[in-house]
């Protein structure tokens, strides 16, 4: 006769790794979880940082095909929001404004060089407008200089985009070119 022998107990082995597993895969879910939660929250971020560079590209634009930002620098949008170089934006459609824009510091000219009237093009109307009737005397003291009757002037333009809602902010710069009279370039450009 063949003997059996009778295994011997398990005495909960099997609970425990079970238990291992179940806590393991649990650590994996909630990982994933925090994984995707926080990669929602940086193109949030992401989108919320573009929309204000765009509200403060869309003012910027708004400053530049104005005159205001050279003729007055410290009070440069028509329509404030808060103060007189402010503007706000709604971004995304709803009618409540979402980004302040704020020209800080105000526009300033860097520097103003004067057209010389051989750089003109006659045949151009804002040329024309520029070009000086002078008879040319070379060499003589106190005669024409060769400049025309405008300047053109560079400004620096800084806007910037706060979100109303969590106060972040960006920053965006802007330069441009002006062409003014040069008997305005002293009080545009000082």
């Amino acid at each position: 006769m063949i003997r059996l022998h009778k295994p011997a107990r398990q005495r909960g082995m099997t609970l425990i790794m079970a238990m291992i597993m179940l806590v393991v895969l649990t650590l994996l879910a909630l990982t994933s979880f925090n994984l995707g939660k926080s990669n929602l929250q940086i193109v949030s971020n992401m989108q919320q940082r573009d929309a204000a560079v765009a509200a403060a590209h869309e003012v910027l634009e708004q400053t530049i095909s104005n005159t205001r930002f050279f003729e007055s620098p410290d009070a440069v949008m028509t329509n404030p929001c808060g103060d007189p170089n402010s503007s706000c934006v709604d971004v995304n459609g709803d009618g409540t404004a979402d980004v302040k824009v704020t020209l800080t510091p105000k526009p300033a000219c860097v520097k103003v060089a004067p057209i010389k009237v051989d750089k003109l093009d006659l045949k151009a109307q804002d040329d024309r407008d520029c070009s000086v009737n002078e008879s040319q005397t070379f060499g003589v003291a106190g005669a024409a200089t060769g400049d025309s009757e405008c300047s053109n002037s560079t400004w620096d333009i800084h806007a910037v985009a706060t979100d109303m809602v969590n106060n972040s902010t960006v920053e965006v710069v802007q330069g441009v070119s002006v062409r003014v009279p040069t008997d305005d370039a002293a009080t545009a450009c000082p």
